[in-house]
């Protein structure tokens, strides 16, 4: 036996034939990848609906399977899910809604190395765009992250590809979004949180801390949820990591899995599975007062809280529900303005606000009095309502776009006015 550049070598086969092995293991498990084995799934693997059946990750904790609709539980989507439960990643169609597909449908990792969903009709609904790109195998890792691999390293990830949600230890940076319905989830350049109505209206963008000069142009800002709970943000540019929140069970060591989701009603949240459940509580939010999302209530509807949940109504009797089953769709005028030519008045409410952002404040601000933002919105045949906020700032809004979102508290210092055929019918006090 002897001793060459700190390794020990034998002469004996056994050890000889043990360093071969190690050193190819190192050589296969390139770029963090597994080594082949019974996880990996191989080309012409399919899901289907109607079979149950999944790809699962090395100890059953994260699968991909087809999962009800919750929306229409008789059509499915293509999921990966935590304990079969939580999805943390959906395939998702041509508008960035989860892909909704029929029970013929079916998850295809084709030969050509392209992972693709069809309905049941054959056609495309998503597609991962790796054919041809020497796709080997599939594989879903203990973290919730699937990945498509060549021979030597990963061609697409579902991490670099996220749609609602980051799981704890993914990377979030500038260049990917996250969608839930009209809203999505962006980082911008000075590192703040920016979340987004329709692509448009910016109802939401703070950097939640001091710790860095404000403003500051990042190169390339990262957002983590680290497993005890931390939610931080990090650039080379930085000294260190910026907390951006501590959720509330943080560092408690019953959570068996946390992850940062964009909802349905356009609020990011971290969320944390207690060990032994497949219940997700929410631990932390970014926006505190759920009504002032835009467009939570849909075009005119108006958000206010019973007790402690918000809820949806419209200005006044002069408006009805879009869809009375679903009161987040909005509500529409009874009689259309034009079809009251000379006969509109303003109808009036206190204690209310039209909601007003990025890009809108610089086209609908202005300064006048109560009186003078209810008669200017009156006479000009494009507004639909307006806002004179009664803070001291003097700022009236006049809403001249297609879609006014409404917050109605007791707590707000403001009137707004809406458009209406005449008479206003003004809607009743809620009693107690």
């Amino acid at each position: 036996m002897e001793l060459k550049m700190g390794f020990l070598f034998s002469s004996s086969p056994p050890a000889l034939l043990l360093l071969l092995l190690l050193s190819l293991s190192s050589q296969l498990f390139l770029n963090g990848l597994p080594l082949a084995g019974a996880a990996d799934i191989p080309l012409g693997a399919t899901l289907t609906p109607s079979n149950s059946s999944s790809w699962t990750s090395d100890n059953r904790t994260f699968s991909l399977r087809f999962v009800p609709d919750p929306d229409n539980p008789s059509l499915f989507l293509a999921a990966v899910t935590y304990s079969g439960a939580i999805r943390v990643w959906t395939a998702v169609g041509a508008d960035n809604t989860p892909a909704a597909v029929d029970s013929a449908a079916s998850l295809q990792l084709r030969s050509d190395g392209d992972l693709r969903l069809t309905n049941g009709s054959g056609a495309v609904v998503w597609q991962s765009n790796t054919s041809g790109k020497g796709v080997t195998a599939a594989f879903l890792s203990e973290t919730g992250k699937l990945i498509l691999k060549n021979r030597r390293r990963s061609v697409w990830q579902s991490f670099d590809n996220s749609t609602d949600t980051i799981l704890q230890t993914q990377n979030f940076t500038i260049g990917q979004t996250l969608k839930s319905g009209l809203y999505s989830f962006s980082l911008n350049n000075t590192g703040n949180l920016t979340l987004t109505w329709n692509d448009s209206v910016s109802y939401f963008n703070k950097g939640f801390t001091s710790s860095y000069t404000a403003n500051k142009t990042l190169i390339s800002p990262v957002l983590t949820l680290h497993t005890n709970g931390i939610v931080s943000l990090s650039d080379e540019s930085l000294p260190g990591s910026v907390v951006i929140a501590y959720s509330s069970d943080y560092a408690e060591s019953a959570v068996a899995m946390r992850f940062v989701r964009l909802d349905s009603d356009g609020n990011l949240r971290a969320y944390s599975v207690a060990s032994g459940s497949i219940t997700a509580t929410s631990r932390w939010s970014a926006v505190a007062d759920q009504c002032t999302d835009f467009g939570w209530c849909g075009n005119m509807g108006i958000c206010s809280y019973n007790d402690t949940s918000p809820v949806c109504g419209c200005p006044s009797k002069n408006f009805e529900f879009v869809d009375p089953s679903d009161r987040r769709k909005g509500c529409k005028r009874r009689t259309e303005i034009e079809d009251c030519p000379g006969n509109s008045t303003m109808l009036q409410m206190d204690n209310t606000l039209f909601l007003t952002y990025p890009p809108e404040i610089s086209t609908e601000q202005l300064f006048v009095g109560i009186t003078a933002c209810r008669l200017n919105c009156l006479l000009a045949a494009s507004c639909a309502a307006s806002t004179s906020v009664d803070d001291g700032s003097g700022y009236c809004y006049l809403k001249a776009s297609n879609f006014v979102s409404g917050y109605q508290s007791p707590a707000l210092p403001s009137t707004s006015f809406a458009k209406v055929c005449a008479p206003a019918l003004p809607n009743q006090p809620q009693s107690g």
